[in-house]
């Protein structure tokens, strides 16, 4: 999977391409696309589910903040409360896969667990590469 990530070789095309077409598709479109970063959410999820909320132009009243239905839409989106669904832990996609192949512990860094250093740098340069002058940078 490492080898086929590097070459481009994905279920749905090179990573880096969806990412930078998105990233440019938010910078030239504010009002169509919506750019989020993983981390950002992770770090924030209240602020990034208010952002998310008022970007699809239904933002949250001050009754459902102060009854807290952002928390529990947050709680609801998690990837514990996700991976507990029976069709996350049984089900599969179009092309047969497991949807839970999709699951892994959702931590911001886990890649440390998985990936080699010298796998690391070779990622790290080939996204460089790839999203160089685009103005997205990753943590």
């Amino acid at each position: 999977m490492f080898d086929a990530y590097c070459r481009g070789v994905c279920l749905y095309g090179p990573n880096w391409e969806q990412v930078l077409s998105y990233w440019k598709g938010s910078l030239e479109d504010k009002d169509h696309v919506l750019f989020m970063k993983y981390e950002e959410i992770i770090e924030e999820p209240l602020l990034q589910v208010k952002r998310l909320a008022e970007f699809l132009n239904c933002p949250f009243t001050e009754e459902e903040k102060e009854t807290g239905s952002v928390e529990e839409i947050v709680n609801l989106c998690s990837l514990r409360s996700l991976s507990s669904l029976e069709i996350n832990k049984n089900g599969k996609i179009r092309v047969g896969i497991d949807t839970n192949f999709f699951f892994r512990k959702g931590e911001v860094g886990d890649w440390k667990n998985h990936l080699t250093p010298q796998m690391a740098k070779t990622i790290d340069e080939i996204v460089e590469s790839r999203l160089r002058g685009s103005g997205l940078a990753f943590q």
